[in-house]
C-alpha cells in the first residue's frame, strides 16, 4: 500500500513539481492551496506526511500545522515546512507547532525526497 502525503502550498506550480516528484517515488498525493483547504481535506483518512508552505493566504502554514495537530488522527503526523523563510524565529515557531523538518525553496526534488524518506518509514 502506498503512503499518502498532503501538500499545502498556494503556488500551483510548486504543488505540481512536488506532486510529480512524490508520485514518481510511489507516493499518493493530496493537494491543498492553503491551510483552510488543507484542514477541510483532513477527513480522518490516513495521511503519512504533511508538506506545507509557511506564507499562504487565508491560513498560513504554522497556523495550519497547529490546527492539524489538534485533530486526533493527525496528532503524530510528521510535517515538513517547505518555504522561502530562513529566519530563526519562523523556524522556532514551525518547530513549536510540530514541524519535524524545514526545507528552503528553491529546493532540489532529491533533497525533498530525502527528507520525506527520513520521516516516512517503509
Amino acid at each position: 500500500m502506498s503512503k499518502t502525503i498532503l501538500i499545502v502550498d498556494d503556488s500551483m506550480s510548486l504543488r505540481q513539481v512536488v506532486t510529480i516528484a512524490l508520485k514518481g517515488a510511489g507516493y499518493d498525493v493530496i493537494e491543498a492551496s492553503d491551510g483552510q483547504e488543507a484542514l477541510r481535506k483532513l477527513t480522518g483518512q490516513k495521511v503519512h506526511l504533511i508538506i506545507s508552505d509557511v506564507n499562504m493566504p487565508n491560513m498560513d502554514g504554522i497556523t495550519f500545522v497547529k490546527a492539524a495537530k489538534q485533530i486526533p488522527a493527525y496528532k503524530f503526523t510528521p510535517v515538513i515546512m517547505l518555504t522561502t523563510e530562513t529566519g530563526v524565529e519562523k523556524k522556532a515557531a514551525g518547530q513549536a507547532a510540530g514541524a519535524k523538518a524545514w526545507v528552503v525553496k528553491p529546493f532540489q526534488p532529491a533533497q525533498m525526497l530525502a527528507a520525506v524518506s527520513k520521516l516516512i518509514l517503509p
